[in-house]
This record gives C-alpha cells, sequence and structure tokens, in this order.
C-alpha cells in the first residue's frame, strides 16, 4: 500500500456538508416515494435508501456516497456513488453540494444527465431537476423526520 492510504484515519471534511441530508425524506413529482440518509459506521460514506415509484414501477435502492479508494490508491477528489437497484441496475454518480445547492451528474462530472436543486432556508425541502437527453421530470423531496 502507498504512504497515502496508511495515513487516512478519518473521513474527508469535504464531506461534512452531506449531514444537511441525513434524516427521512419523501419524494415527490415526477417520482414518488420515501428516502432515508444515513452515515455508514466510520463516517467515510452516506448512505441513501430509497423506495420510489416511477413510470409504473416500484424500485428500492440502496447508495453508498464518499470517496472512492481503491487498494493502494489515494482517494478520489471527487465524491462518488453507487446505486444498487432491485431492478438489476448498478448506477455511478458524482456528487457536488455546497449545503445550498446540489447537483449530482449521471456517471461523470459535466454528464447530460443530471440533477440540480437547491435547498430552502430551513433546509427541509429541496426542488429540482433531473434533466437527461430527451427527458427529465421535476422532482421534491421534504424532510420527514431528522436523523
Amino acid at each position: 500500500m502507498s504512504d497515502n492510504t496508511a495515513l487516512i484515519t478519518s473521513p474527508a471534511a469535504d464531506l461534512a456538508v452531506f449531514d444537511r441530508l441525513v434524516g427521512s425524506w419523501s419524494l415527490s413529482g415526477g417520482i414518488s416515494g420515501a428516502t432515508r440518509f444515513e452515515w455508514h459506521e466510520g463516517g467515510f460514506f452516506l448512505v441513501q435508501r430509497s423506495d420510489i415509484h416511477h413510470d409504473g414501477q416500484t424500485i428500492r435502492s440502496v447508495e453508498y456516497i464518499g470517496h472512492d479508494r481503491s487498494f493502494g490508491e489515494a482517494p478520489s477528489a471527487d465524491i462518488v456513488s453507487r446505486v444498487y437497484t432491485t431492478t438489476g441496475d448498478t448506477l455511478t454518480y458524482v456528487w457536488e453540494f455546497d449545503g445550498v445547492q446540489l447537483t449530482i451528474w449521471g456517471g461523470e462530472k459535466g454528464s447530460p444527465a443530471y440533477f440540480r436543486g437547491e435547498f430552502d432556508a430551513s433546509g427541509t425541502v429541496c426542488k429540482g431537476d433531473w434533466v437527461w437527453p430527451g427527458g427529465g421530470y421535476s422532482s421534491v423531496m421534504t424532510r420527514i423526520a431528522a436523523r
């Protein structure tokens, strides 16, 4: 292993802003359902568990959000996620969040497929849009329970 990985003993500071997401949320707009965010033990990954309804289909998923770090490598500069669904999909995203504006890129930064939303001043509602070539929908995420 490289010296870079041996020195990592705590989560990256840029993950702290994601604490704003921790809790349970209802989803409405082009999808309906609920999602919950919680920290994975150790704090290196935020875990999202979702139960959504979209286009007449129910999809349950689990997503791990954090920095990629392969054996012997330093953590990735970007915050990435992997989503695993009950429909067999494995999806990759890149997350950017400043505490107010949330952007989730499909695959890689700059992708034509992305979500961009903004939180209200109370931090209890995030309104935005999923966009991709030839489609998309508006989405609202409303906090129903903290932690």
